[in-house]
């Protein structure tokens, strides 16, 4: 069936705009293995320019406590904000966090990274904003794409928001895991908004005179995609851990960090073989409605898990290497945005198969 010209279009653009947001997170990976989150200490400005410094030289000689007051005075204001709101044991905890306090000696390469991560996510904020004028032709066609596409790009203004208090508290680690659970929620509108576009387009092609609906799968499908978010969110906690403990060793003998992280991160290492069986036992389930575009999702699900527990052991048995961090946490969130996929297909295939069941009367 041919598909209109703004439903190729919003298709093609809301592809490219979920894969930008993917490369967004792999780069921020990058970000915090190199230690560079601090790269720039204010926000949205590094180093109070646009352009950020490229030797020690060009700023000034007290430039670790310019910033750190800045910091300090920012938190404050949104101390007394939360405080007003009635938020009273979150602002004591952003107020009285002791690394607020703390100023990074400025390394013309981390910033420069970290000033890069921030181009890269104000270009996602653009095409999101595309996305959303993409996206106006469904107000009449089907309304819910639109607004997904919205909602999309005002939790990408709030995700802004949030890196800024990321940078003003010093990469606090409760503000971390926010920031990573809302790249989440934005993946998987995204994908809900580019997979609904093209439901009419799909709905007659989905049907498949084979197919057989596995009861219950439905409920397991999202157990799977809430543990693999809480999985990645527990890892958010492990990374806060390794960066704790490689501060204290002077960031030396590294093959020692592994064994002085806590119990997240015996939890998180034990967490990945039971959503191994639990993603084995769904696949086989997915396997069982001869689907063959089901079946293909699980195939994917599983390489990405196998892909990711690879790289879980190479974290935990070799010494934790830096190139290996990104990709471990890139893996995750797209093992995510794949299981959160199969949930949509499933449940539009179960309704698309039910209504072609359904005998049509002709007056």
């Amino acid at each position: 069936m041919n598909q209109p010209a703004f439903v190729k279009r919003f298709r093609f653009f809301g592809i490219l705009t979920v894969v930008a947001v993917y490369l967004l997170i792999l780069v921020g990976g990058i970000v915090r293995s190199t230690g560079s989150g601090m790269g720039c200490p204010d926000w949205p400005k590094c180093f109070g320019t646009w352009v950020p410094p490229t030797s020690v030289g060009q700023l000034p000689v007290n430039y670790k406590e310019i910033y750190t007051e800045q910091r300090v005075a920012k938190n404050q204001r949104i101390a007394k904000t939360l405080d007003r709101l009635g938020f009273k044991e979150v602002a004591a905890q952003i107020f009285a966090h002791p690394t607020q306090y703390v100023e990074t000696d400025f390394n013309a390469t981390k910033t420069w990274i970290e000033y890069l991560n921030r181009l890269l996510g104000a270009l996602i904020g653009v095409f999101i904003f595309l996305a959303v004028l993409l996206a106006l032709p469904y107000l009449r066609r089907d309304p819910a794409v639109f607004w997904l596409a919205f909602a999309s790009f005002l939790l990408t203004g709030f995700q802004g928001w949030l890196g800024s208090l990321v940078v003003s508290t010093n990469l606090l680690p409760e503000m971390v895991t926010v920031h990573m659970a809302v790249a989440l929620l934005i993946v998987a509108l995204l994908i809900y908004a580019v997979d609904r576009s093209q439901r009419v387009e799909q709905d007659s092609p989905l049907i498949e005179p084979s197919w057989t609906p596995s009861n219950g799968i439905t409920v397991w499908l999202w157990v799977i995609t809430l543990a693999t978010f809480g999985q990645i969110m527990l890892g958010t906690q492990v990374r806060e851990q390794v960066d704790v403990v490689a501060a204290a060793a002077d960031y030396g003998s590294r093959a020692d960090w592994v064994e002085q992280l806590g119990l997240t991160f015996k939890v998180h290492r034990s967490f990945s073989l039971l959503l191994l069986l639990a993603n084995a036992y769904v696949a086989f389930r997915l396997y069982q409605t001869r689907s063959l575009r089901l079946q293909r999702l699980a195939n994917a699900v599983m390489l990405l898990i196998g892909l990711e527990i690879a790289a879980g052991v190479t974290l935990a048995y070799f010494a934790l290497p830096a190139a290996v961090q990104p990709v471990h946490l890139t893996l995750a969130t797209v093992l995510f945005g794949a299981q959160f996929l199969t949930i949509i297909r499933y449940r539009r295939q179960t309704k698309t198969q039910g209504q072609a069941a359904i005998p049509r009367v002709v007056a």
